[in-house]
Parts: C-alpha cells; structure tokens; sequence
C-alpha cells in the first residue's frame, strides 16, 4: 500500500478576542488553494480536522467548538486605501462544509497583528511606537474594518493589562471599528421592520428583531422562549430538543430576512444568520464565577452560533447587538431600557461586553456609521501546519 507523505504549510495559530484560528498568508498556500473551491475547502477541513463525527477534532487544529474551528486567510489587499484583504472561513466540526457567509468579528482583532508581522501592511504605516491603523477589506461581506494595533519599539505589543471577560489572561486592547457595517444603499431591517412576528411552524410565533449590522441577526425575547436571559452553556446545549427548537427558528427566519428559499438551505448556511435572545438586566453569576450585578449592564443577551449556545459572544453579533441597540423599538433596545443610547453594555455567559454604535434615521430609513468594541489579540504558536498531501 503506497502512502502519502505530509506536506508543510506555513501558519499561524492565533487568539482574536474569545476565539481561536489558524491564520495564513495567501501565498504560502499551495498553489490550487490559493482560489476559492473545492481544494480550498478540503484543506481547511484537514487542518481543522473535520469532519469528525467524535466531534472533537482530535486529528487537527479544532478545538471542537464554533469558536475555535475557524480559519483565516490573508493578502496584502488589492482595495484601494486598504492594507489587507481577510478572508474568513467558519469549518463545521462535523460535516465537511466550510461556511464562508460571514465574518468573524473576534478574529478581526487579530488580523491586524497576523498583517503587521507578515509583512502585509506597508513599513512607512506603521511606527516604531505608538498605535499602527490597518485597515481591513473583510472579502466576506465587502465592509471596511479599522483595528488599531498598539506598536512598542517596533513590534506589535501582546501583553498589556485589557481584560476580556472569556478569555482567562489580560493582554494589550486593539479597539477595532466596523465602518458602515450595513451599507446605506441595503435594507439594515430586511422585512422593513423594526419588530416583527416570526411564525415557526410547530414552534410558536414570536416577536423578532432581524437585523443585518455586523452579521444577520435574529434577536427574540427571552420570556417568549421560556428562558431568563440569564443561562449558560450548559442550560442549552445539553439539551438536543432546546437546540433543534432554535435552529428550526434559525430557519424560518432566515427564509423571513430572505437569505434563503426553504428551510433546507439552512444546513448548508450554518454561519448565518445568528440567533439571540434577550432580556433585561439581571444579576446572575458568568461561567467563571464572576457576580454580574443588576448594575453592571444594561440587558442580558445569549447567542448561538453553529448550532450551539456561545460561551461568550461573537463579535459581530456585538456588532449587532449595539446597532440594535442605539436604535429605538427593537427588541435589544428595549430590553436595555428604550430610549436613544450610543453604548449598550450587555451580560453574557461569561460576563460582560460594552459596544457602541452611531445610528440615524434618514428618509425613515435607519443606517449606522460605524460600531465600536475592543478586543485583544495574542500568537499562540507559528510555524507550520502539515497535512497528507493527497487531501486537498
């Protein structure tokens, strides 16, 4: 029996905000790799490791969760007055499908680091000490990113003392600015409403804020849905019928923001749209064992992404969350208090997040300026990945 040697790709292992992926520059990747297609794919999944139907991602880089089965690939950026182009491709843990509909907003903190040492942003735009502004094309959703990467004697600075709730250690804040995340020529309500009524069948009919800023969104009221506002992980995920119940919501609601045709389409569309349910602000205790008090936030918000409750929250449905959030009569806006509000902090389950966003109503349409968070970013390991080379 012959047997393929492995081969080498030169990649980085990175922390963004409260997720994890493998980061390459376009071209260190083999040469058929370097376009979107099935060769593409195939190698991402092999690196990930999936699918793998143990779902743990054993055989490769994946930490069998939607926040660290992710990927990202890099190029200096052919947009003009832009340094890089990210590319970013959510891998399913276990079917053999990478989801490309979306970006990842954590990730995004760490792109302007991984561009900063790869040489992808011009030397004279960057300084020996101060703060470096890389500019972003995210290739997913055509959008302008600004990350603002902190820089000491010439080298990008890790450490620092930002805390993150969801992720165990403080490091160096990046604030990262997502510019006109719903262009004004789009519809950033998709039905043309603020609230809607979202029938799904053999489920129920809820009220629902469905929301394109960041990344498609469906908020829904806690209460409606039996729930606190208040849960975590646990309180959801280890039940099949409470999460087969949110994806069948996930599905009609994508077919409502018309996104898809028929509820089928959605398992080949895992990415998008989210799901979240809010509540008003409610003390409770995050995974950690941090106390969140009543004062602390705003409103309790809980996400779901690739079918399993978030033990943080992905940011750009923070994104999200403060575009609804500044703008009267959403769900997300009420459920914070009503009223206009250019920051939300919000509880989520492993604690809090505060988000802004500039929001208007022009010719009674609603469109956002720009939304507002930080993260921090940190390189866990650089090198190479290797894969057998007859798998792609």
């Amino acid at each position: 029996m012959a047997h393929v040697p492995q081969v080498k790709i030169p990649a980085t292992y990175m922390r963004g905000g409260t997720s994890k992926g493998v980061f390459f520059n376009l071209t260190d990747l083999p040469k058929r790799c370097q376009v979107a297609g099935a060769a593409r794919d195939n190698m991402l999944l092999r690196v990930i490791g999936s699918p793998d139907p143990y779902g743990k991602q054993t055989d490769g880089m994946g930490g069998a969760t939607s926040s660290t089965s992710k990927t990202v690939i890099l190029a200096k950026s052919e947009k003009a007055d832009h340094d890089v182009d990210y590319l970013f491709g959510q891998v399913s843990i276990d079917k053999a499908f990478v989801d490309w509909s979306g970006n990842c907003g954590n990730l995004t903190a760490a792109v302007g680091s991984f561009a900063i040492y790869s040489g992808l942003v011009d030397a004279d735009r960057v300084p020996e000490n101060g703060v470096a502004t890389v500019r972003i094309w995210q290739a997913n959703i055509n959008k302008t990113i600004i990350a603002k990467v902190p820089m000491v004697n010439g080298e990008v600075q890790e450490t620092g003392d930002f805390e993150l709730d969801g992720v165990t250690f403080p490091a160096a804040e990046i604030p990262v600015e997502f510019v006109a995340p719903v262009d004004p020529n789009e519809a950033m309500f998709p039905t043309g409403n603020i609230v809607d009524e979202l029938h799904v069948p053999g489920v129920g009919t809820f009220q629902a804020t469905m929301i394109t800023a960041g990344i498609p969104t469906i908020f829904l009221n806690a209460e409606e849905l039996g729930f606190s506002g208040s849960e975590l992980q646990d309180d959801i995920n280890n039940s099949d019928e409470i999460l087969n119940r949110f994806e069948t919501i996930r599905a009609y609601g994508a077919i409502k923001m018309g996104l898809i045709n028929d509820v089928a389409q959605a398992a080949s569309r895992q990415h998008t749209p989210k799901v979240a349910f809010v509540a008003p602000a409610k003390a409770y205790t995050a995974s950690s064992g941090k106390n969140v008090s009543v004062n602390d936030i705003d409103l309790n918000v809980r996400a779901l992404s690739m079918g399993k409750l978030h033990h943080a929250m992905m940011g750009t449905a923070a994104v999200a969350i403060g575009t609804a959030g500044a703008i009267p009569g959403t769900l997300v806006n009420i459920a914070a208090g009503g009223g206009e509000r250019q920051f939300v902090t919000f509880g989520h389950p492993s604690g809090t997040l505060k988000v802004g966003a500039q929001a208007s109503c022009v010719d009674d349409r609603w469109q956002v300026d720009k939304a507002i968070m930080s993260r921090s970013a940190r390189i866990l390991m650089e090198g190479w990945v290797r894969i057998p080379g007859d798998c792609f």
